[in-house]
């Protein structure tokens, strides 16, 4: 025999109730749920048919029919529905109340007036729908039957009493609200039901009612209308209008929307025009768009959180993925992501993001790094090495010098996320680079500055090899600023040098600062030195001390700014260098443009634009300090040595250093060298051969031009160039006793042809260049004498090999051919 069983519609329904989430809406009973198969969350309305009256169950179903056939944006969304013996299952988009969600929001301060403003246009518009496209009557509209959504968006629902303007055609009629509520009369209009009105002027009616208790809260009877209470001024007249006596006077829903949105009115504001304009965005030109998202940005802080989230962000995803939107959505966009949760700014924003750094469009580049700060927590470190790193790098060989130096600040928030390869090769090979031969000075100075920030995620090796180096060329530098940022640089970084470098390596190159022309420089210069002799006098007097100094030299990435406080004053000041507004007029001399950017010469900081930065304008920012923006000029500077006749003594010379203001030429000034910093020995400066990649640009710290050994004896015959007598109006003429050239030709060339020394810094005397172009001149001759000799016997050779074969051919015979 077999059996059949019946299965439970309810257990195969798409949607489970979550337990404890429900409120009474009229004859429903609103659940929250979700669907089963992906946890959508979604409403439920539950009517149970064997706890109902025969009318409320006519009701429920004729609203669970409307639901299915009516589809308008401002009205309840349907989305599933099931029907069965026992009760009705209405499936929506997930809302809550009007009445709920307005209880709220007054315990966090209550609703604003823009939320309000957009949530009554969205009813009324809703409300002309049904009256006049559809030709429908709600006949039960309230607050009861208004939801809100998770944008914050108001949604008309409340279906069980909507009935066609000239009646059911099948001849079925619903009872009337207040048959089945009788607290629902004092909703009721005043006149009766068949009077001569219009056919809207009980809707209207009932939508003043709405608007009364939005503002005022539950309508006690219907004489509490003529109290307006809270209603704002822009709306009372308005609102006088729908609440009027005479019914052919109140205004159709469509004008009472159009009154509303005359300027001035209640539903005339940006909040309203925004929504509207999102609305219709897909059919908006491109230009209306880019204007849009532009003051988008400003209204942005005015609006709802909730709507911000819901329904702004997916229409400026939707406009950079498909709209070519651009540039012009990140800062909006980034505004928004404030309000999301760290998991949700994941899964929106990031994947935006990753895609937006792969754009060639310059003011994208430069605004995504600009406004880096503002997401760099929620990237991953795998994300930043493998999707973005590669494309920022770009950025460093850029020819518009604004993207170069955001892309230089830029590194200080991608540093800590960069893997060993990208960290301690690719970017220091760019910054290697930047520092040599970069034409602007502000970006060669911010580079040394960021390099002496991210110096703790460096490796040890890194460091060693790295830091020494790029400071002690920072020092040499033809911009002030970039040669105070070597100092500092030496200070901020003090725990990673050893004793042994220090005394070796830094101090040298720190007291060849003291003599700077800039002031500014001298006295950083002069902190610095004073600190590190602190600290080898430390161990001077106690050895023992020696391990805990050097604890960092080996040491792996620590947290940034770990320095010990008395190197705290580096750090202040590397926060406030490139904050000063330095500014070479054409034809001033950069050593006083340097003395003006002094302390007591700063100016103030310039506002930072989001838009691109000409290609002639630099816009420098300090990058320990973001909110000071400085603007300087993109001239180059050249460094110019000018040797003072009354001052010809050795180590004399740097003091009559000037920087010049000058065109774009470094070939003088020996910054186009390679891109790399040596790895230079202790006591040697040679560069380790096993370091392929860093040159030996930076082991040669002192210059590239060497002089005759002044310290080897000299040639017989042969004196000093300061030794001779200059004054050529006391010179014997025509005698050889001072001559400058008289003992040229008896110079041994031997013994100084390959004798060079350095002086100190690179300076030379006046004495030891006219020396230099005596050496140079005698080469020159003997090498002429010789070429000459040379080409004279080579004549003679070919002259003799002429004249043999002339003489063995012999006479020509006449008719004689001749054979080849």
């Amino acid at each position: 025999m077999w059996s059949f069983f019946a299965r439970d519609p309810v257990k195969d329904f798409a949607y489970e109730l979550l337990p404890d989430s429900q409120e009474k809406s009229g004859i429903w009973t609103l659940h929250r749920g979700k669907r089963k198969t992906n946890g959508e969350p979604v409403s439920v309305f539950v009517y149970e048919v064997t706890q109902g009256t025969e009318q409320q169950t006519q009701l429920a179903k004729a609203a669970f029919k409307r639901m299915k056939t009516l589809r308008h944006p401002n009205i309840l969304a349907y989305v599933d529905g099931l029907e069965t013996e026992k009760s009705l299952y209405l499936v929506t988009e997930q809302v809550t109340p009007l009445a709920v969600h307005l209880k709220a929001q007054a315990e966090k301060g209550g609703s604003g007036e823009l939320e309000v403003s957009w949530g009554l246009h969205q009813i009324v518009k809703a409300l002309s729908f049904l009256v006049n496209d559809c030709h429908l009557l709600h006949n039960n509209l309230g607050v009861w039957s208004v939801f809100v959504d998770r944008a914050g968006e108001w949604k008309l629902g409340g279906l069980d009493h909507v009935v066609p303007e000239q009646g059911d055609p099948t001849g079925v009629s619903l009872p009337a609200p207040k048959a089945v509520y009788p607290e629902m009369e004092k909703y009721d209009p005043p006149e009766m039901p068949n009077s001569s009105g219009e056919k809207w002027a009980g809707e209207v009616w009932r939508l003043g009612c709405l608007i009364w208790e939005v503002f005022n809260g539950p309508l006690p009877r219907t004489s509490s209308l003529r109290s307006l209470g809270k209603i704002p001024k822009a709306l009372v007249p308005h609102y006088c209008e729908l609440v009027g006596a005479n019914p052919r006077a109140r205004p159709n829903p469509a004008r009472f929307l159009q009154n509303s949105r005359a300027p001035g009115g209640f539903l005339s504001n940006s909040f309203v025009e925004s929504n509207l304009f999102l609305e219709e965005i897909q059919i908006k030109e491109p230009a209306e768009k880019q204007q849009f998202f532009q003051d988008l940005s400003d209204n942005l802080d005015s609006f709802p959180e909730d709507f911000c989230k819901h329904k702004v962000l997916p229409q400026l995803l939707t406009a950079f993925e498909f709209g070519n939107a651009g540039a012009v959505v990140l800062t909006p966009l980034f505004k928004v992501g404030k309000f999301l949760s760290a998991e949700e700014y994941q899964q929106k924003i990031i994947p935006v993001i990753v895609k937006m750094f792969s754009s060639t469009d310059r003011a994208m580049r430069i605004r995504l790094l600009q406004q880096m700060e503002q997401f760099i927590q929620y990237l991953n470190e795998a994300a930043v090495n493998s999707q973005i790193f590669p494309h920022v790098v770009h950025g460093f060989t850029d020819t518009n010098p604004a993207i170069r130096e955001q892309t230089v600040k830029s590194m200080l928030l991608l540093a800590p996320k960069l893997n060993e390869t990208n960290l301690n090769q690719e970017l220091m090979r760019h910054f290697a680079r930047l520092q040599a031969r970069d034409e602007q000075g502000p970006i060669r100075c911010n580079t040394t500055v960021c390099l002496g920030k991210i110096a703790s995620y460096l490796n040890a090796g890194t460091r060693q090899r790295v830091l020494i180096s790029a400071f002690s060329r920072a020092t040499k530098d033809p911009f002030p600023a970039s040669r105070s940022a070597g100092v500092l640089g030496f200070a901020a970084t003090h725990n990673y040098y050893s004793v042994t470098e220090i005394a070796a390596r830094i101090l040298p190159t720190l007291c060849a600062i003291t003599i700077d022309p800039d002031k500014s420089v001298r006295d950083q210069a002069f902190k610095a030195i004073k600190s590190f002799l602190t600290k080898l006098e430390t161990v001077s007097e106690d050895p023992t001390k020696l391990a805990d100094i050097e604890k960092d030299v080996a040491s792996c990435a620590q947290a940034a700014g770990a320095s010990s406080s008395w190197a705290g004053w580096a750090v202040t000041g590397m926060s406030s260098l490139t904050s000063k507004l330095i500014r070479n007029a054409p034809g001033t001399e950069g050593g006083a443009a340097a003395e003006g950017s002094g302390p007591d010469n700063d100016t103030s900081p310039t506002s930072a634009t989001d838009e691109a930065p000409a290609p002639g304008r630099v816009i420098t920012v300090d990058l320990f300090d973001s909110c000071n923006i400085v603007g300087l000029t993109t001239d180059s500077f050249e460094m110019r040595v000018e040797i003072d006749a009354a001052e010809p003594e050795v180590g004399r010379s740097s003091s009559s250093t000037a920087v010049k203001k000058q065109s774009s030429d470094w070939s003088s000034s020996g910054w186009d060298a390679d891109d790399s910093w040596s790895n230079e020995k202790e006591g040697q400066g040679q560069s380790s051969a096993g370091e392929e990649g860093w040159g030996n640009d930076w082991g040669e710290e002192d210059t590239d031009t060497t002089l005759t050994n002044s310290t080897l004896p000299l040639p017989e015959g042969v004196r000093l160039a300061s030794d001779y007598n200059w004054d050529s109006s006391n010179a014997a003429i025509g005698t050889g006793q001072n001559d400058l050239f008289a003992s040229v030709s008896q110079r041994n060339t031997a013994s100084t042809a390959a004798t060079t020394v350095r002086t100190e810094g690179g300076k030379k005397t006046e004495g030891q260049q006219i020396e230099l172009v005596l050496i140079r001149y005698e080469r020159w001759v003997c090498k002429a004498e010789l070429s000459k000799k040379k080409r004279e016997e080579r004549r003679k050779e070919l002259e003799a090999k002429r004249a043999e074969r002339k003489a063995a051919k012999g006479p020509l015979k006449l008719g004689a051919r001749k054979l080849d």
